[in-house]
């Protein structure tokens, strides 16, 4: 099959410029359903990877419990008091310009009808985590993207993960046109795979990035993008690239054993500001 890497120039060519004459509301509001009592911490580490990649407002719907924890940390977002729990039963009350579902949430029937709510809005939507199962897609215009490590993967196809590690590309190709979704398939080298058959390959990043709670910054850093970016490919792509350098820029002064998830949004400023 024909896949292209994801290069520096793509990036540069395709990241947006922020005008001086726009607001908030350019860049639109994002809807992050993460993080439950067990797993507060992925609600933090996948809105600071929003709030860091260009969103106008972030509203981060996660368990009561949680909001106290998150908020001395990302006063910058607003929250919504057991949000993905009340989006089971219905839409949030805001004009929505991308949202995320499954970052710290459990594999649960509340979590899939969560899920259906999104889906039956016209936005892009991102599904990680507990979000991902063995399911179809509405046919809708804007895009679905999951990002499945290779355990999640085999879980929404039935695939066992030596055979998906031994021809990552082509699976994930086959499903991305199969289901009509957008499949970040996560590991070295990032597979990147589009329903219209176009995909890429991205060659940042390191075994840093081998450690918990990396992957819920990838989503956030992803639905951040969505909201700057006009193309959704090219949000998710840069989105992966960038998270890659991340890593590769903590590399260059501390050891790969150290990273903590966190430290990658602090790092993308410095990365992102490499190609204005």
């Amino acid at each position: 099959m024909n896949i292209m890497d994801w290069t520096e120039q793509d990036v540069k060519d395709t990241l947006p410029k922020r005008e001086a004459d726009s607001h908030k509301g350019t860049f639109g509001t994002a809807l992050l359903l993460a993080g439950s009592e067990d797993m507060p911490g992925a609600a933090l580490l996948a809105g600071l990877g929003a709030m860091r990649s260009g969103v106008g407002k972030l509203v981060i719907g996660t368990s009561a419990g949680v909001i106290p924890l998150i908020v001395p940390v990302l006063p910058e977002a607003t929250y919504w008091r057991d949000g993905w729990k009340k989006a089971a039963a219905g839409q949030p009350g805001e004009t929505i310009r991308a949202a995320a579902l499954g970052p710290g949430l459990p594999q649960t029937d509340e979590v899939q009808q969560a899920a259906d709510q999104l889906l039956s809005a016209d936005y892009p939507v991102i599904l990680d985590a507990g979000a991902i199962t063995k399911r179809t897609y509405p046919k809708r215009k804007a895009p679905v993207i999951l990002t499945p490590h290779p355990g999640e993967f085999s879980r929404m196809t039935g695939l066992p993960i030596q055979e998906i590690q031994q021809n990552r590309a082509g699976y994930a190709a086959e499903w991305a046109e199969r289901l009509h979704v957008t499949i970040v398939l996560k590991g070295n080298e990032t597979i990147i795979a589009f329903p219209d058959g176009e995909c890429r390959r991205n060659t940042t990043g390191n075994g840093a990035l081998a450690k918990g709670g990396t992957g819920d910054t990838l989503t956030g850093m992803i639905l951040g993008m969505l909201c700057c970016h006009q193309d959704p490919k090219h949000a998710v792509l840069n989105a992966v690239r960038l998270h890659g350098e991340c890593a590769e820029l903590w590399t260059k002064e501390r050891s790969a054993h150290t990273l903590l998830a966190h430290e990658l949004s602090e790092l993308l400023p410095r990365v992102w500001k490499e190609y204005e």
